[in-house]
């Protein structure tokens, strides 16, 4: 017994120091000065071993990865466990984003969120569905008292699912601050995952920026390397002079059944110094579309190619960035030999690295450069563009650099279209947040005045509300952009259900909606003239009602409701029987 104990504490003795070792020699490999308790919480799977499909902060289109995409061996119905104690300080349900999520306040001031759940736990479903009959809505957001859903460690809180915008059967897990709310890297929190891959580094390139603000037409070359196994090299010195700035394509994977994700860390150096660091500890959900600044954005749409840029753009406002340099930016003019390195680094702490030699010319010649053909909007500044046929206002904070911003009229397009084709900027140029747009309608009839909507050429409804012989929208990106009207109602069609069907045995009633245009607004059921839940997944357009004790035996009448975003409704009525 005693020699037992003995041995049982020279192991717990021998993890600390080994987890201590780690975490000191972790902390300052990925840059973090934030401590993290590592012990508080347990996995929120039984599933072992642990594997993730998406990576914290990995590179998704218009955002951040915001958390770890647990596996789920492609199936739905895994117990989901409450990771700490604490309390279920929110309930959502939507019809697309996580589809049913949780959250959990913990004592520790973390936040732990679970989405795309199949279903809750019996107590938690009986409380969201009484909301839902409350408020007559199957979408809820809503935020419990702390004394209402209390929960331990190791309690069951759903299963996992596929609802909402999941690509597949997966659990989505986050932690969060509480007080900021800020998304932080749930591995700083002892959330396991086996792992002793290093990063793989795919593509170097480098940007010829010569003073010039970065856009579509800077020039790029690809620098050729090679390397495996976290040692990488360029294939001969590169020769560059002037001011450049260098990108990366890497991604990683870990032990088992992973999936292609992201890095923690990108570290560059110049002859011995560091001159640009990224590294994703946490981030603000508001600033998380700026991913569309730190990668290079043109290439990503041309080719869906991901290269992160190891210099950053004046308004970008992510706060992942350390050690900057002249912002990451280096000029090459001295006619000397520099040299440079990069180090990747994963949230286990395996590292690759690519060092590379620079061979500068002597300072360069710079030609006049000819003033731009177009109006220059500033990125720190309210920027207003008017015309007697659009107004447009970016507020502060949309542009991650100075912009030189070019707009041109186009014929108005055949079929349904109030106004001509405004053009605005292009696609390359991303945004930060929306702009307001109005447009001058071309002759619109009083009666199509709340139809009116603002659409771009590639037919994406912008909404749109008339005002003053203009319709004002927000898009959030640029492109080109006419007035159109929306009258048709949306589309219902029945799936399993047809006129006087039995549905004894049946455990719900299926349809799938749509709309033409404007989106879907809102849809309601009603069974016997009462308010019934319908359930709606965006992603298969699929609507359904669950059968429960209100649908009795007998004879029974089902109404759907379903309105789209400029109130045009369509109705469905059918009898049934149970």
């Amino acid at each position: 017994m005693i020699k037992s104990s003995i041995l049982t504490f020279f192991r717990i003795s021998l993890s600390v120091f080994l987890l201590f070792c780690f975490n000191k020699s972790f902390s300052q490999q990925i840059f973090s000065k934030n401590k993290y308790p590592i012990t508080d919480f347990r996995q929120p799977l039984d599933i072992t071993p642990p594997a993730l499909a998406g990576s914290f902060g990995e590179i998704r289109a218009n955002h951040f990865h915001s958390g770890v995409d647990f596996r789920t061996n492609q199936r739905e119905g895994y117990p989901v466990y409450a990771v700490a104690d604490g309390y279920i300080s929110r309930l959502r349900v939507q019809n697309s984003g996580f589809g049913q999520a949780l959250y959990i306040n913990h004592p520790n001031g973390f936040t732990t969120v679970y989405g795309h759940l199949q279903r809750f736990a019996p107590k938690i479903a009986r409380i969201v569905k009484d909301l839902e009959y409350e408020k007559k809505s199957f979408e809820i957001d809503e935020f419990p008292d702390a004394t209402l859903i209390p929960v331990h460690k190791g309690d069951i809180i759903a299963w996992s699912g596929n609802r909402g915008s999941s690509g597949g059967p997966h659990l989505h897990f986050e932690i969060r601050d509480t007080k900021t709310e800020e998304t932080i890297n749930p591995q700083f929190f002892g959330i396991n995952i086996p792992d002793n891959i290093p990063p793989v580094i795919h593509g170097m390139y480098v940007y010829r920026l010569n003073g010039k603000t970065f856009n579509e037409f800077t020039p790029k070359d690809a620098i050729p390397i090679s390397g495996t196994n976290g040692q990488y090299k360029t294939n001969t010195p590169v020769s560059l002079t002037g001011e450049v700035g260098f990108g990366i394509v890497t991604t990683d994977r870990h032990n088992g059944m992973s999936g292609t994700n992201g890095v923690y860390s990108i570290q560059l150096e110049l002859d011995g110094k560091v001159v640009f660091t990224s590294a994703l500890e946490r981030f603000a959900f508001e600033n998380s579309k700026a991913i569309n600044s730190h990668i290079d954005y043109p290439t990503y749409l041309n080719t869906k190619r991901s290269i992160q840029k190891s210099f950053v753009d004046p308004g970008n406002p992510l706060q992942i960035y350390s050690n900057l340099i002249s912002n990451g930016r280096i000029t090459f003019n001295d006619g000397a030999k520099h040299e440079l390195r990069y180090i990747i680094t994963d949230s286990k702490g395996n590292s690759s690295v690519l060092p590379f030699t620079v061979n500068a010319g002597s300072a360069a010649v710079v030609a006049p450069i000819a003033a731009p053909a177009g109006t220059i909007f500033s990125y720190n500044q309210v920027n207003e563009y008017n015309t007697p046929d659009i107004k447009v206002i970016f507020p502060k904070g949309t542009l991650y650099n100075d912009l030189v911003f070019n707009y041109k009229k186009l014929p108005k397009p055949s079929g349904n279209a109030w106004s001509e084709i405004h053009q605005l900027q292009n696609r390359y140029t991303p945004l930060h947040v929306g702009f307001n747009l109005w447009i001058k309608a071309d002759n619109l009839p009083e009666n199509l005045r709340s139809k009116a909507v603002i659409v771009s050429t590639g037919g994406s409804a912008q909404g749109g509300i008339y005002e003053d012989g203009y319709v004002k929208a927000t898009p959030r990106n640029f492109g080109s952009f006419y007035i159109a009207t929306d009258t048709v109602s949306p589309r219902i069609v029945p799936l399993n259900v047809t006129e006087g069907k039995n549905m004894k045995g049946i455990s719900k009633m299926t349809f799938r909606i749509s709309d033409n245009l404007s989106g879907i607004k809102s849809f309601n059921g009603y069974l016997d003239g009462e308010w019934v839940l319908m359930e709606f997944d965006t992603k298969t357009a699929t609507l359904w009602h669950s059968f429960d004790e209100r649908t009795t035996p007998g004879k029974h009448t089902l109404e759907l409701v379903v309105a789209d975003a400029k109130d045009n409704t369509k109705r469905f009525k059918i009898n049934f029987y149970r």
